[in-house]
């Protein structure tokens, strides 16, 4: 959902919308009853709970944002085969590059992200929310994320108790409600949730045009029901078979989640959900390719040039933004199933994913019409401490084995393992400061590949403001 927007007009509509928020501020504190703080107090909150802590007083809008800082200091190394390609971005005659030579990286700050989101409480237990991405990796200039509508209550049906009391529903361009991960992850320049500084390697992070119903009742109990377009932006065009030019229907994605989450007493919560995602066929999911930010680690693992088609292109944080991931290429159809473990006892807590996918990024009679599959496994211990839970300690594995779009039984499957020791503390409600050690290695990639034999490692610092 590409957003290019004038710079003055953004400043106009922003200070427009600053005055507003500060009177809307006086009448209630810019609170906006069932949501996700952005702050620390929205560490481990995963669905918004039934839970009607604010007096619906009137309109509200609440302007919420987010900023983080980086610095990077990685190094990278490969054994993938050298292989020359003719170097046209030179005028230099009979000059050539070898494209699996890694990007020369060296120390330093990487892109500052920022987010803008608006919250309006549009009548009691009905909001509207619109999330931006300010400046991201991977688009350097305003986006927005999506949009949606949530609603708890039901005031023009007469607010019925079995509605307030059990059920979410949740309409618009928004992101999916699959598994947890997506809970416990950085989301641009949101990073105060997440202990660690990069996401899971199989990142299953997507913005679809979605409905979601829940069931959230007060025994812990929860499920949802999710139906979405399948496609990260929408399109009308007609999608035909490129081998046959048959026209073929777009599947809409479902996807549902079942768990219990409960704070069993003062000093131990639990949680347990199980959760899947399943398309049919369409013309380009992107649950595993759908983050418009971009990830944290810039340009590690990278080659310094590479091909798009028949042309040498230069290596940029913006063009190969998603470094350190793995996006297994199901494009075409998929089913996902993900099961996330969350324990929390006293500062202690233990997060998990076990995560297992199938699907194919080609239709019946094209290539790769075979599905392939990929596994994923993530655990993450992180000790909470000091007042307020002010610090915490943490480490994460993280492995991933699958076979690739265009990898051969003779081929075999990949593999790729991530370790992740950080330290993280809280001077302020709204500022997380990180220190991270990350090592992430590459195993049974093709020698032709970059990722032959790759391993990255280093220091990340990280500041993240949210409020």
């Amino acid at each position: 959902m590409k957003n290019s927007i004038n710079q003055k007009l953004l400043t106009l509509a922003l200070t427009a919308l600053s005055v507003f928020s500060l009177n809307a501020q006086n009448n209630q504190n810019d609170k906006i009853n069932y949501d996700r703080p952005y702050d620390k107090a929205g560490i481990n909150v995963f669905e918004t709970t039934k839970k009607d802590a604010v007096t619906f007083t009137g309109f509200q809008l609440k302007i919420s944002g987010g900023f983080t800082q980086q610095y990077q200091a990685l190094s990278h190394e490969n054994t993938a085969d050298v292989i020359l390609k003719d170097n046209t971005l030179t005028a230099t005659a009979g000059d050539s590059v070898n494209i699996n030579a890694l990007y020369p990286m060296t120390n330093g700050f990487n892109l500052a992200t920022a987010n803008l989101i608006l919250t309006a409480q549009l009548a009691d237990g009905i909001a509207i929310k619109l999330e931006n991405y300010m400046s991201a990796r991977h688009h350097n200039e305003f986006w927005v994320k999506g949009g949606y509508i949530q609603m708890d209550k039901l005031p023009f049906f007469g607010n019925p108790k079995w509605f307030a009391d059990n059920f979410t529903v949740k309409v618009g361009q928004m992101e999916v409600n699959y598994g947890d991960a997506h809970f416990y992850r950085t989301d641009n320049a949101n990073g105060i949730y997440n202990p660690f500084v990069g996401e899971n390697i199989m990142d299953a992070f997507a913005t679809e045009i979605s409905g979601e119903v829940y069931f959230k009742p007060e025994n812990g109990f929860i499920a949802m029901l999710g139906l979405s377009s399948g496609l990260l932006n929408a399109d009308l065009s007609i999608f035909k078979d490129p081998a046959t030019g048959d026209t073929i229907g777009r599947k809409p994605s479902v996807y549902a989640k079942l768990g219990y989450d409960k704070q069993l007493n003062d000093d131990l919560r639990v949680r347990l959900t199980g959760s899947v995602y399943a398309n049919g066929g369409t013309s380009r999911n992107t649950l595993y390719g759908g983050d418009r930010a971009g990830s944290r680690y810039y340009l590690a693992g990278e080659s310094q040039y590479y091909m798009s088609g028949a042309t040498l292109t230069a290596a940029t944080p913006t063009n190969k933004a998603f470094s350190g991931r793995i996006d297994p290429g199901f494009s075409s159809n998929l089913m996902s199933i993900m099961i996330n473990p969350f324990v929390k006892f006293h500062g202690l807590e233990v997060f998990g994913t076990y995560e297992m996918s199938s699907g194919s990024a080609g239709l019946s009679n094209v290539l790769d019409s075979v599905d392939r599959s990929f596994s994923q496994i993530s655990g993450s211990v992180v000790y909470r401490f000091l007042a307020e839970e002010q610090c915490y300690v943490g480490v994460r594995y993280n492995t991933v084995t699958g076979r690739l779009y265009g990898y051969t039984d003779d081929d075999g499957d990949v593999n790729v393992n991530r370790l992740q020791v950080a330290a993280g503390w809280f001077p302020t409600e709204n500022l997380l400061l990180k220190l991270e050690y990350v090592d992430q290695k590459y195993d049974n990639f093709k020698t032709t590949d970059v990722r032959n034999g790759l391993e990255f490692k280093g220091v990340m610092v990280e500041a993240s403001v949210g409020f």
